[in-house]
């Protein structure tokens, strides 16, 4: 939806923390991203994936470290940043509704961008003028999210409770650029999706930062070429693309400085202990962000 990559957003963390009330979420994050990347968050369930990307995006304060996002510095400036950043597929904050169709959310998007992402001028203009602007809007969003309303069941009728997987991540995606954001984030990128959706997913969001938007996307593993920050518990995350090694931040945290995890972050012992997601990661995601979100509010 953006045609240059100087739209898109950097970003930059040197030490970057966050505390909520069952300890750190994530802890000692480091990130160097061009404007216009596509960054992975990657880590297990429960590791804090979720709350960076609340805290990168304006919604959620940091408590220690500092960081960059295009021209703002996470807290200050937070409402500011939240209007030129976008959430997809996060649990509890952009859930679809599932008895609405995809035109009725399409439709209730391009309503409220217009309502409140537009000018004043735009809203006096003659109702085929906001509609046709409406019909390129919702256009423009499907072709980039990858989204063919054609392929559906029941077309533009179809309810989302009827919608599979990956055409439900592809609507909370195109929802979510409606709004023409210079970073978009999605949550759960490749949460039960087989290894070919995952990699349309990803080649669809490689797409989209191409084209100038910056994408920041949780996932279990991230995929060659994108740069990789990792919230995996005694794991130092990279800041260059996956395949480049990580350079140590140069402070490191006192010996009686709180651990960087905590129980809650580390697989039980009736768990798995690969990175594999289970079928409780929404659960475990929705439980981590709401904890978090309680302790610091979101802005």
């Amino acid at each position: 939806m953006h045609d240059h990559t100087a739209d898109g957003l950097g970003v930059t963390a040197r030490g970057f923390g966050l505390r909520g009330p069952r300890g750190w979420a994530f802890r000692g994050i480091g990130l160097d991203a061009e404007p216009g990347e596509l960054i992975a968050v990657e880590g297990p369930s429960g590791s804090g994936r979720t709350c960076l990307l609340l805290a990168l995006t304006g919604r959620m304060r940091p408590t220690e470290g500092t960081a960059r996002v295009g021209e703002f510095e996470p807290p200050r400036r937070m409402s500011a940043l939240r209007r030129v950043t976008a959430l997809a597929n996060v649990t509890g904050v952009t859930d679809l509704e599932p008895a609405l169709t995809v035109g009725e959310h399409l439709r209730e998007r391009a309503l409220l961008q217009r309502r409140f992402g537009g000018s004043l001028r735009g809203l006096l203009r003659p109702r085929a003028e906001r509609r046709a602007e409406a019909e390129r809007l919702i256009d423009a969003a499907l072709g980039a999210a990858g989204l063919d309303l054609a392929a559906l069941p029941k077309g533009d009728r179809t309810a989302v409770r009827d919608l599979e997987r990956p055409e439900e991540l592809r609507l909370s995606i195109a929802l979510a650029l409606m709004s023409r954001p210079r970073l978009l984030a999605v949550d759960d990128t490749d949460f039960k999706l087989s290894d070919a959706e995952r990699a349309s997913v990803w080649a669809r969001l490689r797409s989209i930062s191409e084209s100038g938007t910056t994408v920041l996307a949780v996932c279990s593993e991230a995929p060659e070429g994108a740069v990789a920050v990792s919230t995996r518990p005694s794991t130092k995350p990279s800041t260059k693309p996956s395949d480049r090694p990580f350079t140590e931040p140069s402070a490191e945290p006192s010996a009686g400085s709180p651990a960087t995890t905590t129980a809650d972050d580390e697989p039980a012992e009736d768990e798995p202990a690969d990175d594999t997601p289970t079928t409780d990661e929404p659960h475990d995601q929705a439980k981590e962000a709401a904890d978090a979100l309680a302790e610091t509010g979101r802005s």
